[in-house]
């Protein structure tokens, strides 16, 4: 049996006890971070289960599963523990494909994800829009697709999230002011109005921990410090007069 466990939005302290029954019985366990930030510590982690955990990069579970997490699932119960909850990432979605290709049996045990932790910032959750992810630009890679989401989100009124890149394996990630240069960036080769210096914006920093969410204009934002990762991006859309209160508390 492959068991993919969520461990919630911030540390170990978010593992449900399903979770961590599940992992007390299981002969291996994996974990990956590359998908999310996980603020909390591994090795308090194995204490917890008394098992030694493997940590995985994007390749070992994307390209050869079968020489890790799927090698032993067929006869043993084992295990993979992903940050935030197993089925925000599709890259799960075809580890369960591989899995069911070989007869390998699976258990999903969910857990808090960015997707329910939102709502801390007071906006109304069926009023987002469709989620984008925001990626470092590089020389040769200047991808605006995120924009174009924010602006076809805004011609319906809708909330945008934008989801910041992660490079576990660089330990780069990204920050909000650096989400609001990169929309400035866009918006200069764009040049459609949907972001500027006088945009509302709402940053959000370590979602489910010492959270830190703050609003104003992306200029005001850009100078703001919002230390240690992960961190998040929302754009409002039209605002209901409830939400509008609920952001004056973060002003």
């Amino acid at each position: 049996m492959l068991y993919l466990i969520g461990l919630g939005v911030f540390d170990e302290k978010d593992l449900s006890i399903r979770g961590l029954e599940a992992l007390k019985n299981c002969s291996e366990v994996y974990a990956e971070f590359y998908t999310n930030y996980f603020s909390g510590s591994l090795s308090n982690l194995e204490g917890l289960i008394s098992k030694k955990i493997t940590l995985l990069k994007r390749g070992d579970l994307e390209e050869k599963p079968e020489q890790n997490v799927l090698k032993n699932s067929l006869n043993d119960d084992v295990a993979l523990l992903i940050s935030g909850d197993p089925m925000v990432a599709t890259t799960h979605i075809d580890i369960i494909l591989r899995a069911k290709k070989l007869g390998i049996s699976y258990k999903i045990i969910h857990s808090s994800s960015v997707y329910s932790a939102i709502g801390e910032a007071g906006l109304q959750i069926y009023k987002y829009g469709k989620t984008a992810s925001l990626v470092y630009l590089e020389k040769n890679y200047f991808p605006t697709s995120p924009y174009d989401i924010l602006s076809e989100n805004l011609k319906m009124g809708l909330h945008t999230l934008f989801l910041l890149d992660i490079k576990a394996e660089e330990n780069r990630f990204m920050t909000v002011n650096e989400a609001i240069n990169i929309l400035l960036e866009i918006e200069k080769q764009k040049k459609v109005g949907s972001f500027g210096p006088n945009t509302l914006c709402i940053g959000v920093a370590r979602l489910g921990g010492d959270t830190t969410i703050k609003v104003g204009k992306a200029s005001e934002l850009q100078k703001e410090a919002f230390r240690n990762p992960p961190h998040c991006l929302i754009i409002p859309g039209k605002l209901h007069f409830v939400e509008k209160e609920a952001l004056e508390l973060f002003k």
